[in-house]
């Protein structure tokens, strides 16, 4: 896995093992930087399910002012730090710990609003939903926001979150991209 493009083009990055793990691939991760455009320069990223990082730093590489990471397990926390060093993006990014189908109470101290969110659970587990109302519920959404949920093409079920659109739909192989943008009212500034 590496860094498709921006200023940390082709740095490798550390991946987490085992069949539970899915990574976006260099093919999907491509294709959703092309599809944004210059929507990471300068926006505040927030990366829900995090993983290795992958698309959270990508973003950090394409101009984005600063990250949040945010994932369940201790594990992934270590290869978020790991990741983040690795790219020297320690000063400019942030990791939290948290169960981001319980809440999202974790954003509160940070009162941010986020610009550019990148969502993507483990496929089948239906936390695509309960993840877009947490998000939603806290109010740190910038009022051009856009969500950004990788889930499986196959499967799982498009959400309906009051406030929010779906702006867009694109399918790679097993993967599905779905773009939201806010509706009504300003959530956050």
């Amino acid at each position: 896995m590496r860094v498709i493009g921006g200023t940390l083009r082709g740095r490798k990055l550390v991946s987490l093992s085992g069949r539970s793990i899915r990574p976006t691939s260099d093919r999907v991760r491509e294709a959703l930087f092309n599809i944004l455009g210059s929507k990471p320069v300068g926006a505040t990223v927030l990366d829900l399910f995090a993983g290795s990082g992958a698309l959270g730093i990508e973003a950090l590489s394409r101009g984005a002012r600063q990250a949040v990471f945010i994932d369940k397990a201790s594990a992934t926390i270590h290869v978020l730090r790991k990741n983040t060093a690795l790219c020297g993006l320690e000063t400019r990014s942030r990791i939290i710990q948290w169960d981001i189908v319980k809440n999202l109470s974790c954003l509160r101290p940070y009162r941010q609003a986020f610009d550019l969110v990148f969502l993507d659970p483990p496929y089948h587990q239906n936390m695509v939903q309960p993840a877009l109302v947490h998000l939603m519920r806290e109010e740190a959404l910038a009022a051009d926001a856009r969500i950004v949920v990788e889930q499986a093409a196959k499967g799982d079920v498009l959400p309906v979150v009051p406030g929010l659109t779906c702006e867009d739909q694109r399918r790679y192989g097993e993967t599905m991209l779905t773009f939201w943008t806010l509706t009504g009212e300003i959530i956050a500034s």
